[in-house]
């Protein structure tokens, strides 16, 4: 894109990535320029498991929450599908074997259903829980 308009002396907006975000992004890309282009998403054994992040991503993704959506939001706006897809799995990991109070609390969400109302939720999705 920037090749058809030759040199650029002026900044180019990117209006919904603040500049903390833009520089952890950055980082972020710095670390994995030598990384080999990711394979088109196939159903096989190329997918990997919500828990698989190597370990300079898990340090990277040690931000606090607010960071850590804002680097997933500016990740999918920019379409970084790698960085999307390293927070991502991070918030999947934090969600993974909680119940969903905990959940509600790691993620300050407000319960807004009434005991009755969540009662039969539990019952139309009986089939869904592990046993």
């Amino acid at each position: 894109m920037l090749e058809d308009v030759g040199e650029v002396t002026e900044a180019i907006p990117i209006p919904n990535v603040n500049e903390n975000v833009l520089k952890k992004v950055i980082e972020w890309c710095e670390h994995h320029k030598g990384d080999p282009p990711a394979q088109a998403d196939d159903d096989s054994d190329s997918r990997k498991k919500s828990s698989d992040i190597d370990e300079w991503d898990q340090k990277f993704m040690q931000v606090d929450q607010e960071m850590l959506f804002e680097i997933i939001l500016a990740a999918n706006y920019l379409d970084i599908k790698p960085l999307l897809d390293v927070g991502c799995k991070t918030v999947a990991n934090m969600i993974k074997g909680k119940s969903p109070e905990e959940i509600r609390k790691t993620f300050n969400i407000q319960n807004d259903f009434t005991p009755d109302e969540e009662e039969q939720i539990r019952r139309e999705n009986e089939w869904a829980e592990d046993r």
